[in-house]
């Protein structure tokens, strides 16, 4: 027997309730959202009432799907607001960070080693992620906002500074509001507030400088295609993880078959469809959290390349690009897509060493405590040191014809899925004994090929590219 936790495809009763709850949270939600969009529009309702419809919706979702284990939740967020209002600007991100991220572990800590509540059993711990990453983007946000001078802050952090402490309610219905309370994703305060205050999708055109391109008036961008589109991409989602997640279980990755009597490229083989078949059920909970906030009219991007309305600012991956990624960089800028962004804000454009090796870090917390999170972004640091250094090196002999770039492509792309399937496998496992004993059938191979690039090869400077990204004050002086 393997101990710890190893995740299966097989339902339990206690499995099956949450998700059954989830499915119904968001149905509501979404049928919520249309009405809110329809009856509570900002030409109709006041902000204040529509911070209030939101957040009382929202509290009585987490509820439901929750029980008692909710309280988690609103304790977080009444504390956080204590030092949103006590704490000095100079220090608010620091405090709500370290609370927030410490209480989340407690909880991530309690849930599985102390109490034994399991993978998925009343798992209240994807909310309070979420509210986690909600309380320190803001709490950096004011900060930026109120804490530093204006010429020391990215272009980015600029525009998204908060210039003053929200009020109690904007705070709750930021953080608790029903269309992403349940299963995100996290987004911007001051996004969330133009949103409520009917400025949404205006300032996003005018972002654009729609009236320089021949329109004298702003539409009203209607969310409803996006939301069936979104809403078809969901059903087929669930299809898959009903039919084929069943069909390559993760358990299939410790049978006695697989161990010890396939082949090396059998496992290989066997290993990428068994992840792929993990898949499904994160491209069913993020589409739809997605399709519930654009009901609501939340999530407008503006016009692309082609004029046509985007849907996508608050959308958790890109299922295309997922799947066609040809390089470990692009896979994971594509997938759960706020979550990277958030690591991008709160630790890797701020943290003054071992950027890449801290923000890892940082989300292997954020995920739990589970044995499997840290084996996979671990391994996640070699391979993407070692990615990053083969790129730089060879690349460019790659891009002075056509062919060789087909060629490179589609080589990235073969080692880039499996590197991928490789990397996250412990991921869906868990456990310490499953994962060991898969990495020993593999013969730790991708561990040892990272470390000999990164320990043989020469590290070369990414072209083009910066960490930090440059500051009002840095541009000013290179004008």
């Amino acid at each position: 027997m393997y101990k710890g936790t190893l995740s299966s495809s097989t339902p339990t009763p206690k499995a099956v309730l949450p998700f059954v709850n989830f499915v119904a949270c968001q149905l509501f939600a979404l049928f919520a959202a249309f009405w809110f969009r329809i009856y509570l529009s900002p030409g109709k309702t006041s902000p204040d009432v529509r911070h209030a419809f939101a957040t009382i919706f929202g509290i009585y979702f987490v509820i439901f799907c929750f029980g008692w284990y909710s309280l988690h939740l609103f304790v977080l967020v009444l504390m956080c607001y204590g030092l949103m209002v006590t704490a000095s600007v100079s220090n608010i991100h620091r405090y709500s960070f370290f609370v927030a991220m410490g209480y989340l572990t407690i909880c991530h800590i309690s849930r599985i080693y102390i109490f034994h509540y399991g993978i998925l059993t009343t798992d209240f711990s994807g909310p309070l992620m979420i509210v986690t990453q909600k309380i320190t983007t803001l709490a950096f946000q004011v900060h930026d906002g109120l804490g530093r001078r204006a010429e020391d802050l990215s272009t980015e952090q600029h525009r998204l500074a908060v210039k003053a402490k929200p009020s109690f309610l904007e705070y709750l219905s930021y953080l608790l509001n029903f269309m992403s309370v349940i299963a995100g994703p996290c987004n911007n305060f001051k996004d969330y507030v133009a949103f409520i205050e009917g400025r949404h999708t205006h300032m996003k055109l005018l972002e654009v400088n729609w009236k320089e391109k021949g329109f004298h008036s702003l539409p009203e961008p209607s969310p409803t295609g996006a939301v069936i589109h979104k809403l078809c991409m969901t059903l087929v989602s669930l299809l898959l993880f009903l039919t084929l997640t069943k069909t390559f279980p993760v358990t299939c990755l410790v049978d006695d078959w697989f161990v010890h009597k396939a082949n090396f490229l059998t496992r290989l083989c066997y290993l990428y469809v068994v992840m792929q078949a993990s898949k499904p059920k994160y491209y069913f909970a993020w589409t739809l959290a997605d399709a519930v906030n654009n009901a609501a009219g939340f999530g407008f991007s503006g016009v692309d390349k082609n004029g046509n309305f985007s849907w996508d600012l608050l959308s958790n991956l890109n299922i295309w690009k997922i799947e066609t990624a040809t390089s470990f960089k692009m896979y994971l800028e594509n997938w759960n897509i706020q979550t990277a962004t958030w690591l991008k804000r709160v630790c890797y454009e701020r943290v003054p060493w071992y950027p890449t090796v801290l923000t890892f870090i940082l989300s292997a917390l954020w995920h739990g405590v589970y044995p499997g999170y840290y084996f996979t972004f671990l391994t996640g640091i070699l391979v993407t040191l070692a990615a990053r250094t083969v790129r730089n090196n060879y690349r460019h002999y790659f891009l002075s014809s056509k062919a060789l770039k087909v060629l490179y492509d589609i080589v990235t792309w073969a080692v880039t899925q499996l590197a991928v399937s490789y990397t996250v496998a412990p991921f869906v496992m868990l456990a310490v004994e499953p994962t060991i004993s898969l990495y020993k059938s593999m013969y730790f191979y991708l561990h040892i090929i990272s470390l000999l690039i990164i320990l043989f090869l020469p590290i070369k400077p990414q072209a083009h590219t910066q960490r930090r990204p440059p500051t009002l004050n840095s541009k000013k002086k290179t004008d």
